[in-house]
C-alpha cells in the first residue's frame, strides 16, 4: 500500500473502532485490529477480534448489520470524497497468534 492509502486505512481503523466502543452493546468486546483498502480506495476490509470467543459469531453479525451506519459516520468523520464500501472479517491472523502464545505458556 501507499502513503495515501495506509493513511486512510488508518483512518478507517480507528473511526470504526470509536463507533463500535459507541454502540456495541457492552456484551462483547470487540476490537477493530486493522483495515486494508483497495489501490483505487473503493472497497475497505476492516479486521476486528472478539471477546469473548463463544460472542464472535453474533458480534460479527452485529458489525455486518451496521456496516452502513458505519460508513455514514465515516461520512461525516473522514475527509475523503469518496468513503469505501466497507467489509468486516475476524482477523484469523490475531486468534492464530493468541493460540500460539497460549501453546508456548503450557510447555
Amino acid at each position: 500500500m501507499n502513503q495515501r492509502n495506509e493513511k486512510v486505512a488508518n483512518n478507517i481503523k480507528e473511526l470504526t473502532a470509536q463507533y463500535l466502543g459507541r454502540e456495541n452493546n457492552k456484551s462483547s468486546l470487540i476490537t477493530v485490529t486493522g483495515c486494508t483498502v483497495s489501490p483505487d480506495l473503493k472497497r475497505a476490509t476492516i479486521f476486528i477480534t472478539v471477546l469473548p470467543d463463544s460472542k464472535q459469531d453474533a458480534a460479527l453479525f452485529f458489525v455486518k448489520r451496521n456496516l452502513k451506519d458505519v460508513r455514514e459516520f465515516l461520512k461525516e468523520n473522514l475527509a475523503i470524497k469518496i468513503i469505501p464500501f466497507l467489509d468486516v472479517e475476524i482477523d484469523l491472523g490475531e486468534k492464530n497468534r493468541q493460540k500460539i502464545d497460549e501453546l508456548l505458556r503450557k510447555t
